[in-house]
């Protein structure tokens, strides 16, 4: 079928502009450089190992120190433990099984540790993941053979052969708490035979909508639901709200956020306290016994005591099998006892759930997810709700080909596109006063969010004005380029005389209300790392530091703070803004700030993409247009 072969040509550009960006970051690194690149952990402790399934053996380790480096290391990656006393030589692969705070756990294929972990500093590297992209090949090659069977009728429902269908039997119901547009949603995804999407813009109660519809769902069909997301963070999320209406919720992999609710969640934690468990680990101790009497005829021994070895690994094996028999039988156990099993897109193949079909499958945050990993839950499910915003941040993407291609098109982009009648909008939000969410509203949600009304007038101060365009046009702030990032140093400092100037405005207002939450961002690294330097040196600032976050854009997706300033950065005479035309990242920026948006940028420069002509008129229109001039003096 021709949409998969494309989808797998897509996908296998993809993988090649990722493995080489890969082996960019390690071909003749040192440990230090790819320490710093967040793809190693050097050195690290053993702190302990045990047998795990299939008679492998797992390690605990530990980083000792540069704690606080970001790291790419994630539950379910392939990594290998290495000695730096032979990087090349002494190295072991293997799968993290888990991965929290500055511990992990990698289960190595082979049952004992070998000799050169005793020498010199160990170290862990992530390698590169094959395992993902070969999940994502495999779950479309079944959708392929799928479509032609009766059970591939929702396959072609969602590449566009058939239309879905609704069960107008289906009796509505009226949930407590919801809005009449949410109250809708849930009613839609209810009747949905096939297929319903959601479409949540920002601030209007996505995740309260979905764990509602899921709840229902339940109640109705009394069946187990799968509900997975492209990250980490998004399954946390929707697992610990299901987790509070009272579900039985079994995450699946290795939460981001390493809280006791979320830990509790997970099957090891449940494992841990099922009743069944106790003989796990009188049998795992056995095992390792007669594991390490067989250890000390590891060196000058003869026949007698080699067959005597082997007799001692022949009894841990057997009794290792019984361990795993008796492990599976837990698993299946709580597999059959939960509602909701919750999984990132690829964690939904993990071997413990691998074989099981559901009758309705949820995809949260499909605006970010590639469509290939899409599939893989997909094919297990026979109705898949679709939530997310396909106005807001695209799937990252490393090879610009295949994004051009197509690659960066999301199932959920499609999906509204070819299926508009199992679409239902959420209309109002419940975050931004009504003059900051009035341009996105217009330019892509047609004029159709509404502000609600405990929300639409909220400000810093009676007569403050909640937007601010702040022109820096002929103030002579040029951008630097800084290697693939762009900087803007005057920009910077003025972003922080602006701010100090509300801050100062705030004081004088003498109303005791809290000091507001503060975002400053901007879509270019370079700028800023150079806004946090400017925080560290404004004095004035210092007791008010743990209310203000600089970041990216990106960063910031999902959250909201009181007051945004974004630091726009491009200003030059060739009228080059960059990356800047990805408007949807803009919307993201745009979209975070509660009761003040403050954009400081250069009117000439950005007005060259019709997005940001039409931004500054806006501004205007509200009179919320400021020259960066009337500033110069303070």
């Amino acid at each position: 079928m021709s949409y998969f072969n494309h989808l797998v040509e897509l996908l296998r550009q993809e993988r090649e502009e990722d493995k080489q960006s890969w082996l960019r970051l390690t071909a003749s690194s040192s440990a230090a450089e790819r320490r710093a690149n967040g793809l190693t952990w050097y050195p690290v402790a053993i702190r302990g190992t045990e047998m795990g399934r299939g008679d492998y053996l797992t390690v605990e380790v530990e980083r000792t120190t540069h704690q606080d480096i970001t790291h790419q290391l994630r539950f379910g990656v392939s990594a290998v433990l290495f000695s730096n006393h032979d990087a090349q030589q002494d190295r072991i692969e293997g799968t993290v099984t888990f991965q929290g705070g500055n511990r992990l756990k990698l289960t190595l294929r082979t049952d004992e540790l070998p000799e050169w972990a005793d020498n010199g500093k160990l170290g862990i590297d992530l390698m590169f993941d094959d395992n993902s992209y070969d999940e994502m090949q495999q779950a479309m090659k079944q959708a392929t053979a799928l479509t032609d069977k009766p059970e591939g009728h929702l396959v072609k429902i969602l590449t566009g052969e058939r239309k879905p269908t609704f069960d107008t039997e289906t009796l509505p119901v009226t949930l407590p708490g919801l809005n009449t547009v949410q109250q809708e949603a849930v009613n839609k995804i209810l009747s949905a035979n096939e297929l319903a999407i959601v479409h949540g813009p920002p601030g209007t109660g996505k995740t309260t909508t979905l764990v509602q519809a899921i709840k229902a769902l339940i109640k109705k069909d009394q069946q187990k639901i799968l509900v997975v997301a492209p990250s980490n963070t998004a399954v946390d999320l929707l697992s610990e709200k299901l987790a509070d209406e009272g579900l039985n919720v079994l995450r699946v992999g290795n939460p981001a956020r390493v809280s006791e609710r979320l830990s509790s969640l997970t099957l090891d934690s449940k494992m841990s306290e099922h009743a069944s468990m106790k003989e796990v680990k009188r049998l795992k101790k056995q095992a390792s016994e007669y594991k390490n009497m067989a250890h000390k005829y590891k060196r000058n021994f003869g026949k007698a005591e080699r067959e005597q070895r082997k007799a001692l690994f022949d009894e841990a094996h057997k009794i290792m099998k019984e361990v795993d028999k008796t492990e599976q039988y837990i698993t299946d156990d709580l597999i059959a006892k939960a509602q909701v099993i919750t999984a990132t897109l690829v964690g939904a193949n993990h071997y413990t759930v691998r074989n099981i079909r559901y009758k309705t499958l949820v995809i949260d945050e499909a605006g970010q997810a590639l469509e290939p990993a899409c599939w893989i839950p997909i094919i297990k499910a026979q109705k898949v709700i679709l939530a997310g915003d396909h106005c807001q941040l695209p799937p990252t993407i490393k090879s610009p080909d295949a994004a051009r291609q197509g690659l960066s098109n999301t199932l959920l982009e499609k999906s509204v596109a070819l299926h508009p009648d199992a679409v239902v909008l959420l209309e109002e939000q419940y975050r931004m006063n009504e003059m900051i969410m009035g341009y996105a509203s217009a330019v892509f949600y047609d004029n159709k969010l509404k502000a609600h009304h405990t929300v639409a007038a909220r400000r810093l101060f009676a007569d403050d004005m909640p937007l601010a365009f702040v022109d820096t046009a002929g103030c002579g702030f040029d951008e630097k380029a800084e290697g693939t990032s762009t900087s803007n140093p005057e920009e910077a400092s003025f972003l922080f005389r602006h701010l100090l100037q509300l801050v100062a405005t705030l004081k004088a207002q003498q109303d005791n209300s809290p000091f507001p939450e503060i975002a400053i961002i901007s879509p270019y690294k370079q700028q800023v790392y150079l806004l946090q330097e400017q925080l560290q040196h404004a004095a004035e600032l210092r007791p008010h530091a743990a209310s203000i976050s600089i970041n990216t854009i990106d960063s910031f997706q999902g959250q909201e703070r009181d007051v945004v300033y974004i630091s726009m950065t491009r200003s030059n005479a060739d009228n080059n803004i960059g990356f800047l035309s990805d408007i949807r990242r803009m919307n993201v920026a745009m979209t975070r700030a509660r009761k003040k948006l403050v954009v400081v940028g250069d009117s000439a420069t950005l007005s060259q993409l019709p997005f940001y002509a039409g931004f500054i008129a806006y501004a205007e229109a509200q009179n919320a247009y400021q020259s960066a001039w009337e500033f110069m003096d303070l």
